[in-house]
C-alpha cells in the first residue's frame, strides 16, 4: 500500500484493518483531514467500513488554519 507517497506493508501491521485504523496508526485527527483512496474521496461515515488492500494508494490531506 502507498500512503502519501510512501510504502506501508499491511501484513506487517495487523492492527490496520480499515481506513479508520490507518488514520489512527498515523495519529491523525479524523476531524481535520480529508482522504483520497485510489483517486476517490469516500464519505467520512464510510471510513470504518472501508477494508484496505495492498494495492491501495491513499492520500491524507490536513486542514490547517492560518492568518
Amino acid at each position: 500500500m502507498e500512503v502519501n507517497g510512501k510504502s506501508l506493508q499491511l501484513d506487517a501491521n495487523p492492527g490496520i484493518r480499515n481506513l479508520l485504523d490507518l488514520i489512527g496508526h498515523y495519529g491523525l485527527d479524523p476531524v481535520t483531514i480529508a482522504v483520497e483512496i485510489n483517486g476517490e474521496i469516500p464519505k467520512r461515515d464510510q471510513w470504518s467500513s472501508i477494508a484496505l488492500k495492498e494495492s491501495d494508494r491513499i492520500e491524507f490531506i490536513r486542514f490547517v488554519g492560518g492568518g
